[in-house]
């Protein structure tokens, strides 16, 4: 699942900066955000993906609700931006439906990797529309990277679906909404960066969800995958605010790489889907081109 925090005091208290603390925090995150893709995933197979959107991300926001109400915190529910804060929850809820859809069609490990192209994105649409500078080492790093797809998804030889068309779309949704975040600084607090999204989300999902065929009944099983994919949901988005707080957004971001060996193990032992050379070499040149974009 791909997110975004920007860094702030939103908190109104000062944190002590810890690269490594922020590491720790964000590897946690990921693996957490791993295993709630590996739910959806699950829940896909009998359930329309949007749903299954709609169902994860109400139980979270829900959770949320409750934990505020027992806290007497459910004013730092509210931003503090309200019109940048829907656009970007806007722009992740189109990023999460796609990412998930991808989910119910193709191997953790391969959506992930067509989601790593996110960097790259940002650094190509930071040139374009913030007239940001990027270096000729950058844009051989973009090749590079777009190069490793080609590598890991084998056009002509694997056939290719909606769901690699749709993991591309998270990526690119996901770069806009970093390109937003980049002409304005945000200062909320934990909670308002999770509640926004959350918020925004569930409604767009269900709406999706309608349009796209309806709704089909439920049991007692998927909603209690709903209820834990929600949970980790929510715990995902709060340690992610929290890594992205005590440590450099440099330093903390490309740790989203660790999502591929997630997606290996889940998708073994799981799904029984075999690793893939091809794919594992894919990913290698995408987060090379990563960090030659980032130079």
């Amino acid at each position: 699942m791909s997110v975004d925090i920007p860094a702030g005091e939103g908190d109104g208290a000062p944190l002590v900066p810890s690269n490594g603390r922020g590491a720790l925090l964000v590897l946690a995150a990921f693996a957490i955000f791993s295993a709630t893709d590996a739910i959806v995933k699950i829940m896909a197979v009998a359930i329309p993906a949007p749903q299954v959107t709609f169902l994860v991300t109400a139980a979270a926001l829900v959770l949320l609700l409750l934990h505020a109400l027992a806290t007497g915190r459910t004013r730092r529910l509210v931003p503090r931006q309200p019109a940048l804060a829907f656009w970007r929850a806007l722009l992740l809820a189109l990023d999460t439906l796609l990412i998930h859809y991808s989910f119910a069609r193709l191997p953790l490990a391969e959506a992930y990797l067509i989601a790593f192209l996110t960097p790259i994105l940002v650094a190509v649409l930071g040139f374009f529309l913030l007239r940001e500078r990027l270096s000729a080492i950058g844009w051989v790093g973009v090749l590079v990277g777009f190069a490793g797809v080609v590598v890991a998804l084998k056009p002509g030889v694997a056939p290719l679906n909606l769901g690699h068309a749709a993991a591309f779309g998270s990526a690119v949704f996901f770069a806009f909404s970093l390109i937003l975040l980049r002409r304005a600084k945000l200062a909320e607090t934990d909670e308002a960066l999770v509640a926004s999204v959350l918020v925004v989300m569930a409604p767009v999902a269900l709406a999706v969800a309608l349009v796209s065929g309806g709704l089909v009944a439920v049991g007692s099983p998927a909603l209690a995958y709903a209820a834990a994919g929600g949970a980790m949901m929510l715990g995902g988005h709060a340690l992610l605010v929290r890594a992205f707080r005590v440590g450099e957004a440099s330093v903390v971001a490309p740790f989203q790489y660790s999502q591929i060996i997630w997606g290996c193990l889940y998708g073994v032992f799981l799904f029984a889907t075999p690793v893939e050379m091809h794919t594992l070499f894919g990913a290698a040149i995408i987060i090379v081109s990563g960090w030659l974009v980032l130079k």
